[in-house]
């Protein structure tokens, strides 16, 4: 059984619903709609603490972060950040993707990789990286 919580109220409307999304709010129960702001809100300032994630060793994979599009036309490093793939055509610090399908998953789907490379950017970024990543993925969000 799901706890009751209490989401925050816009007039007398509550967001939220009795399902396990309610915590976060991300379900507006009285229209049934998934609410974006708060989702954009949980990613952007949440990520990096609920999926910390600290750049390892040198490893072959796939470009993530500011070393993949769209950030590294905007982002120019000297150093990479990967996720390990034996597949992969690039080298650099392993970073651990979300999940363990994530790679695969990106590779079949550039909208989804470009997502997940700037959630990544806000999991192992620096200040100036983290704030382009957040901008970017808050107007994605929000025109979807």
């Amino acid at each position: 059984m799901v706890p009751s919580y209490d989401c925050p109220r816009i007039g007398d409307k509550p967001i939220g619903s009795k399902s396990i999304l309610k915590p976060f709010c991300l379900i507006d129960g009285a229209r049934k709609k998934f609410n974006k702001l708060a989702f954009t809100g949980l990613l952007i300032h949440g990520v990096a603490y609920a999926f910390p994630q600290h750049p390892g060793a040198i490893a072959r994979g796939v470009l993530t972060a500011h070393s993949a599009e769209p950030l590294n036309n905007i982002i120019h490093a000297s150093y990479k950040y990967v996720w390990p793939y034996a597949k992969g055509q690039a080298i650099g610090q392993a970073i651990e993707p979300l999940y363990n399908t994530v790679v695969e998953a990106s590779l079949k789907d550039k909208e989804l990789y470009e997502l997940l490379t700037m959630v990544d950017a806000i999991r192992v970024g620096r200040a100036r990286e983290k704030e382009i990543s957040k901008e970017e993925l808050e107007k994605r969000i929000q025109n979807a």
